[in-house]
C-alpha cells in the first residue's frame, strides 16, 4: 500500500523535475527568455493546486479510486500536448493540465493516509512516503538528461506518457477503495463550501497548512532555480546537474527516514519547530553569505541540502498533524494541504527567476520562507494540550 500511494505522490514530482535540464533547451528553441520559460513551471504548479481544490472534495463524495483514474488519464492527455506544442502559450497550457491530473493522484494518495492513520502513525506513513516521493527528483532529472542525449526536450513529454500510462494500470490493480459509501459527503456545492468554510476557521489547522506550504518553498526556490544557477553559473552540463541535483535529494530523503526514527520519542510538533529553527538559521546565513559576496559551488550546495534537508523533517509531520485535526474530511483537507503547498510554490517559481536567477534569489526565498513558518508555528505553540507529546509517542508503538 505505501509503494503504491509513494508512487501516486511521486507522478507530481516527476511531472516537476523531468524536464528540469531542458529549461534552458526550451528557452532557447522558443526564444523566450530564462524568466519566461520558467512560467510553464508556474503553470504546473497552479494546476496542482486549482486540481486538489476541486478533486479533493470530489474524492470525499466519489470515493477515491474515480477521481484517481480521470485524473490520470487526463495527465496522459496533457503530456501528449506537451509532447506536440509548437509555442510556449501551448506548452504552458498543457504544463497546467498536467498539474491538474498530477493532483488527483497527490490528493487522493495523501487522503487515503487521512482514511487509514492519524497522528504520530500518520507521520510514520508519509515519512515512508517521502522514501518513494524523494526518488523522483534524484531519478527525474537523470532520467529527463538522459532522453536529451538522444532526442530533444519534446520526447521527455513522452516518457512521462508512458510513465503515467503504468501508474494508471498500477492503481486500477492494486489500490482498494478506502473511503466507505457511509463516510462520504453529499456532492453538493453549499457542503463543499460549507466544509471548506469549517477547515479555514480552525486557526491551528490553518498554521500548520501554511507551515507546510513554507516549508515547500524553499524546495520550489530550489526547484526553480537550480538549472539557472549550477549550468548557467557554475557551467555543470545536464549529466552532472542531475547528479548534483539529485544530491540535494537524497539529503531530503534521509532526513524524512531519521523522522521515524525521532518520532518515537518526540512529538510531530516539537521536530517541526526545531527542524524550522534549524532552518531559519540555516537560511540567514545562507543570505547573508550571497549578500557579501561569498560564491563558490560548495558555498552554494552546503547551505542548500542543509535546508533541504530541515524541510524533510517539517514536510512530513505538519500535514499530519493538519490532516489529524479533521479526519472526518481527509480529502478536502489534503485538498487544501495541496493547494497551499503547489500555490506557495507557482509564485515562488517566477519570484526566483525575477530576483535574478542567482544565489540571493534562492537565499532569500528560502531564508524568508524559513523565518515565516517558524514564526507562524509558535504562534499556535508546539503542543495542543497536557499529555499531547506521551500519546503522540504511544502511537508508534505499533508499526504502521
Amino acid at each position: 500500500m505505501i509503494v503504491v500511494l509513494g508512487l501516486l505522490v511521486a507522478l507530481g514530482p516527476l511531472t516537476i523535475d523531468m524536464y528540469l535540464p531542458a529549461l534552458p533547451s526550451i528557452a532557447e528553441d522558443l526564444s523566450v527568455s530564462s524568466s519566461v520559460v520558467q512560467l510553464t513551471l508556474t503553470g504546473t504548479l497552479a494546476g496542482l493546486a486549482i486540481g486538489q481544490l476541486v478533486i479533493g472534495p470530489l474524492s470525499d463524495s466519489l470515493g477515491r479510486r474515480k477521481p484517481l483514474m480521470a485524473g490520470i488519464v487526463l495527465h496522459m492527455l496533457a503530456s501528449l500536448m506537451c509532447l506536440f506544442a509548437p509555442s510556449i502559450t501551448v506548452l504552458g497550457v498543457a504544463r497546467g493540465l498536467q498539474g491538474v491530473g498530477a493532483a488527483a493522484a497527490m490528493v487522493v494518495a495523501i487522503a487515503i493516509v487521512g482514511d487509514l492513520f492519524a497522528d504520530s502513525a500518520a507521520a510514520t506513513v508519509m515519512s515512508r512516503l517521502m522514501l518513494v516521493l524523494g526518488a523522483a527528483p534524484v531519478i527525474a532529472p537523470s532520467l529527463g538528461a538522459a532522453v536529451l542525449v538522444h532526442a530533444s526536450w519534446h520526447w521527455v513529454f513522452a516518457v512521462l506518457v508512458v510513465l503515467a500510462g503504468a501508474l494508471l494500470l498500477l492503481a486500477a490493480l492494486a489500490l482498494p477503495e478506502t473511503l466507505p459509501q457511509a463516510h462520504r459527503r453529499p456532492l453538493r456545492v453549499r457542503g463543499i463550501v460549507s466544509t471548506y468554510g469549517e477547515l479555514l476557521r480552525d486557526r491551528k489547522f490553518v498554521i500548520l497548512v501554511l507551515v507546510g506550504a513554507l516549508g515547500m518553498s524553499g524546495l520550489f526556490a530550489y526547484i526553480a532555480g537550480a538549472a539557472f544557477v549550477l549550468q548557467g553559473r557554475y557551467g555543470l552540463d545536464q549529466q552532472t546537474f542531475a547528479l548534483v541535483f539529485g544530491a540535494g535529494a537524497f539529503a531530503f530523503i534521509g532526513a524524512t527516514q531519521f523522522n521515524v526514527v525521532l518520532l518515537k520519542r518526540l512529538s510531530p510538533r516539537t521536530i517541526v519547530l526545531w527542524a524550522l529553527v534549524a532552518s531559519a538559521l540555516v537560511g540567514v546565513t545562507f543570505l547573508g553569505m550571497a549578500l557579501s559576496g561569498v560564491d563558490g559551488l560548495a558555498a552554494f550546495l552546503v547551505p542548500v541540502w542543509l535546508i533541504l534537508a530541515a524541510m524533510g523533517l517539517v514536510i512530513p509531520n505538519a500535514p499530519a498533524l493538519a490532516l489529524s485535526r479533521h479526519p472526518d474530511a481527509a480529502g478536502t483537507s489534503a485538498a487544501l494541504l495541496g493547494a497551499a503547498q503547489f500555490g506557495l510554490g507557482a509564485a515562488v517559481a517566477p519570484l526566483v527567476g525575477v530576483l535574478g536567477n542567482d544565489e540571493l534569489a534562492l537565499a532569500m526565498v528560502m531564508a524568508v520562507g524559513a523565518v515565516i513558518a517558524l514564526f507562524a508555528l509558535l504562534t499556535v505553540g508546539v503542543s495542543d494540550g497536557a499529555g499531547d507529546d506521551s500519546e503522540l509517542r504511544d502511537a508508534v508503538a505499533e508499526p504502521a
